[in-house]
């Protein structure tokens, strides 16, 4: 008789929890009637990456017809069924963002990264750059956290985090860190500054707009909140680091970080050499081009990934002439790249599918979401002026589980927000920095944030390992959130 050794529970994985809500949204569309809003004003006709909705109008919400029913099991004809939801989901949206675009960017990025890394010129280059700079390393931190958290406020850095997690990743390993402490530093970071922003022209300056308050009015209250939620992730993380730096084992990502170090001792080909000085400096030199293209030209997905595509392919043929590797190495590695970046791209497209499921996210289209926010917004108006501010809090945190991009959320439920904030007594100003608040905070933890999972992707952490350490940041953030809704109140911001 043999005896079994009981296998320890753990977290189910990204997909399994992605499927049980699939089915929670399939059986909501069979449940919940479906509606949809009219357009005051017609959508701008753009070809970037921002697009501007119409204005949609608060009071034109209507059901659907008696034939719209909830998704079948299986769709014929390119339709939306459950079933069809993985397939639906990936190619779904356009090449600017979720989730298609993403994916591409998510894939050819680390196909791009997969050559670099292979050059092993990035990890000789860490060890060059540590041993020089010795004793000041307690800056690294709070200097990276504070430049992402004011790249997020200013023009809304959020995808593009996604790139800068696998940059720093071998750096931040090899001080001693882990992938969480990567993701904080950058992607959390980006999403701190954009949801206390005073300027971010994709969420507070498009909420502004459509709540017809004056663009980036109400600055000085949004300079003191960036600030002190800045600082707080800032403490928060170099607590963390320091926890992690101590004891590596106590990292919930710590077996990922093992095999990670291992291939990052694998690659290293010999002492830092004037080849990986010039593998370096045209490195630089690229990010240096996605930086003026992003700040400048407005580049966004399709031209940042094709620009990191080149720099692959420009320092794959430096390594090549400088007999580094040879040119089917080159190969292995994008091939490697982007397969261990596959799981991340997947969950992106099966994570749109959610939304296809509930109808999508045009208020013009008859969906369970637009019945969603409208019942929603109809349930705050009975309620104490500060409890109702706080409220649109939480319900914009929770509708940007279904919709996680910061201007479409905006186009959503501003209409209907901003003409209650009036009936309640409170200001618009108020409203829109529920918006804010709630529209980013949430990115931190939501499975449907592309930007998320593709951070999470490339430095190997899965989202359920992500879940079980965020919690209690979430809360922390959340709370210090509602500490700022229920000063807004007190003081009657404007």
């Amino acid at each position: 008789m043999t005896n079994s050794t009981k296998q320890p529970a753990s977290m189910p994985d990204a997909f399994i929890i992605l499927f049980f809500v699939m089915i929670l949204a399939a059986i909501a569309s069979h449940l919940v009637p479906a509606g949809s809003f009219s357009l005051t004003e017609v959508a701008a006709e753009t070809t970037g990456a921002v697009k501007t909705k119409g204005k949609l109008d608060p009071d034109s919400f209507h059901f659907a017809n008696d034939n719209h029913r909830g998704v079948p099991l299986f769709a014929e004809g390119g339709g939306v069924g459950f079933f069809n939801y993985a397939f639906e989901g990936m190619v779904s949206g356009s090449k600017w963002g979720s989730a298609v675009g993403v994916i591409a960017f998510i894939l050819l990025t680390g196909g791009a990264f997969g050559i670099i890394m292979k050059t092993g010129a990035i990890h000789n280059g860490i060890l060059a750059l540590i041993e020089k700079t010795k004793g000041t390393e307690f800056l690294f931190i709070p200097l990276m956290f504070c430049l992402f958290s004011l790249g997020g406020a200013v023009f809304g850095m959020g995808e593009e985090a996604i790139a800068f997690c696998i940059i720093l990743l071998p750096l931040m390993l090899a001080l001693g860190y882990d992938a969480i402490t990567t993701v904080l530093v950058t992607y959390v970071a980006t999403q701190i500054g954009f949801a206390t922003s005073w300027m971010n022209p994709f969420n507070v300056a498009i909420a502004q707009g459509i709540a017809e308050i004056p663009l980036l009015s109400g600055a000085n209250l949004r300079y003191w909140m960036w600030g002190i939620f800045t600082l707080f992730g800032i403490i928060y993380t170099m607590r963390y680091g320091a926890k992690v730096k101590s004891d590596p084992t106590r990292s919930l990502s710590y077996e990922t970080d093992q095999r990670l170090r291992q291939q990052q001792d694998a690659t290293v080909t010999n002492e830092y050499s004037s080849l990986d000085s010039l593998i370096l400096t045209v490195f630089f030199l690229g990010l240096a081009w996605i930086i003026w293209g992003v700040t400048s030209r407005e580049y966004y997905i399709p031209e940042i990934a094709s620009q990191f595509f080149t720099i692959g392919i420009v320092i794959g043929t430096i390594a090549v002439l400088g007999k580094r590797f040879r040119v089917n190495d080159a190969a292995d590695g994008f091939k490697q790249g982007a397969a261990e970046l596959l799981p991340a791209a997947l969950i992106v497209g099966m994570a749109k599918g959610i939304v296809l499921i509930l109808g999508g996210d045009d208020p013009e289209s008859p969906s369970v979401l637009n019945t969603l926010l409208f019942y929603s917004g109809q349930a705050l108006g009975d309620l104490p002026a500060w409890l109702s501010a706080w409220l649109m809090l939480v319900m914009q945190s929770v509708f940007n589980f279904f919709v996680a991009s910061g201007s479409g959320q905006a186009a959503l439920t501003m209409p209907l927000i901003a003409p209650l904030a009036d009936m309640l007594g409170l200001s618009r100003q108020i409203a829109v920095l529920a918006f804010q608040l709630g529209d980013g905070l949430t990115n931190c933890i939501i499975p449907t944030s592309a930007a998320l999972i593709g951070c999470l992707g490339v430095v190997r952490v899965d989202w359920t390992i992500w879940f079980k350490f965020a919690w209690k940041l979430q809360l922390c953030l959340f709370a210090l959130a509602s500490l700022f809704m229920l000063l807004a109140v007190a003081i009657n911001y404007q």
